[in-house]
């Protein structure tokens, strides 16, 4: 297949254009709102809910069912991607993945109070739909593009994303803040958020469909013999001897963990934060989403600017320096202009951070392979691990200490433990800047 076609690259980064709305509508905004408003008993206040029987906290159940979800992916993915590789039907993995996740979130539209069981099931298919599309989808980027291509093209993808989920969030607000401008009953409180589920679920769904129709379902011309399932098992072990024995590739992952516990732990308790520490209200805390989803499009495209001109490793390196320098701030903020300002400069690294993270781990698997998705699910189990104990430890040491700037504090930890084991990877061509010395052998 001819790389670089711009047919392709841009079905690829309509995806993120798709299913970014998800991740902001869903998990950082309207989702968790409303979740919390159903939970909460009408007439006692009570947060204890009925989940099939079982009486939980609202904010237990929640967190369970996220950690429940990302656990599932985390056992399925090795094993589907494998399958995946050997029968070349990564498209259909994809497509699979991606149907779940947006008629389940559509289908959210009647979560109350009466369907609160059914719904948190729902949520959870949805969340296992969104991460295990991603690992499929990521994977395509060394199949689709030259090296030289990753950190652009990465980058391209998640600005795309950050635009249409905030597009999506502002119709959605309209209609949440101004309902009779939508036709909808001011005491129908609860039919906006409703549909807001609806949209993102059609969203994701509809512009997904231009990926599916324009990506190769089989780059490399497969035709698998026998099972597909011994198979993919045999194709697993292979991969994952493989990984053993690339060096450099071993180190990012270590880094990755690191550092990525570190991101993704700011990313997810940010709005709490902003809650019970400065106390800010719902409108300042959208408007601070808004602003780091903002800013991130920037930083995307200036730190695939920035790897062009001193590496993919020297980048990276900026980019977790700039993350301690955020959480020794937000140790010390206090008022919501210095809120503002912090998030801004979350933004500035958010966006840059996770494209160039995806487009580094790129240049580091084999040119030879042709097991993109196997060796993708090994930065995606990477990622998730890190965000489960990344979370815990928050959690943990809020919990022991009383306050949530100590927890902050604490990912200076990961950070710099993601420094150093970043500054241990030298000797590819591809990731210095350009017209250093040769590549080295792994």
């Amino acid at each position: 297949m001819q790389k670089n076609n711009p047919t392709i690259t841009r079905a690829w980064c309509v995806y993120d254009w798709a299913n970014s709305v998800y991740s902001l509508v869903i998990i950082s905004t309207i989702f968790p709102i409303y979740y919390s408003a159903v939970s909460k008993h009408p007439e006692t206040g009570s947060t204890l809910v009925d989940f099939f029987g079982l009486e939980l906290q609202s904010s237990v159940l929640f967190s369970y069912a996220v950690s429940g979800s990302f656990l599932l992916i985390v056992l399925m993915n090795p094993f589907l991607t494998a399958i995946a590789d050997y029968s070349g039907r990564k498209k259909l993995f994809m497509q699979l993945f991606c149907y779940v996740g947006s008629i389940s979130c559509a289908s959210l539209f009647f979560f109350t109070r009466d369907t609160f069981s059914v719904s948190v099931v729902l949520f959870m298919l949805a969340s296992i739909g969104f991460t295990g599309s991603i690992v499929f989808y990521n994977s395509y980027l060394p199949e689709i593009a030259t090296e030289d291509q990753y950190d652009r093209l990465s980058a391209r993808g998640f600005a795309m994303g950050y635009i249409g989920s905030v597009l999506l969030l502002l119709f959605n607000l309209a209609m949440i803040l101004q309902p009779a401008w939508f036709g909808i009953a001011s005491d129908n409180t609860s039919l906006a958020p409703r549909i807001a589920f609806l949209t993102t679920g059609i969203w994701w769904f509809g512009f997904a469909q231009y990926t599916f129709y324009h990506l190769p379902a089989n780059v490399y011309q497969k035709e698998p013999q026998g099972s597909w399932i011994l198979n993919g098992v045999n194709e697993l072990k292979k991969v994952l001897q493989q990984v053993k024995e690339l060096r450099l590739l071993k180190r990012y992952l270590l880094a990755y963990f690191f550092f990525n516990m570190g991101v993704q732990t700011v990313m997810y308790v940010a709005t709490i934060f902003g809650i019970e520490e400065l106390r800010l209200p719902s409108d300042n805390l959208i408007i601070t989403i808004l602003i780091i989803q903002l800013v991130a499009i920037a930083g995307a495209y200036g730190f695939a600017a920035l790897s062009g001109r001193y590496g993919n490793i020297r980048a990276l390196m900026v980019a977790v320096i700039i993350w301690i320098g955020i959480c020794v701030a937000a140790y010390f903020t206090t008022t919501v202009f210095e809120f503002y300002v912090l998030a801004a400069v979350v933004g500035s690294v958010m966006g840059g951070i996770q494209s160039l993270s995806r487009s580094t781990y790129s240049k580091l698997i084999p040119a030879t392979t042709k097991d993109h998705a196997s060796y993708f699910s090994f930065y995606d189990i990477t990622e998730k691990v890190s965000i489960m104990l990344g979370t815990l430890a928050y959690g943990a040491i809020a919990q022991v200490t009383g306050s949530m700037r100590y927890s902050i504090l604490a990912l200076i930890i990961f950070f710099a433990l993601g420094l150093i084991f970043l500054s241990l990877i030298k000797g590819k061509k591809s990731l210095e800047p350009r017209g250093e010395a040769e590549a080295v052998a792994m």
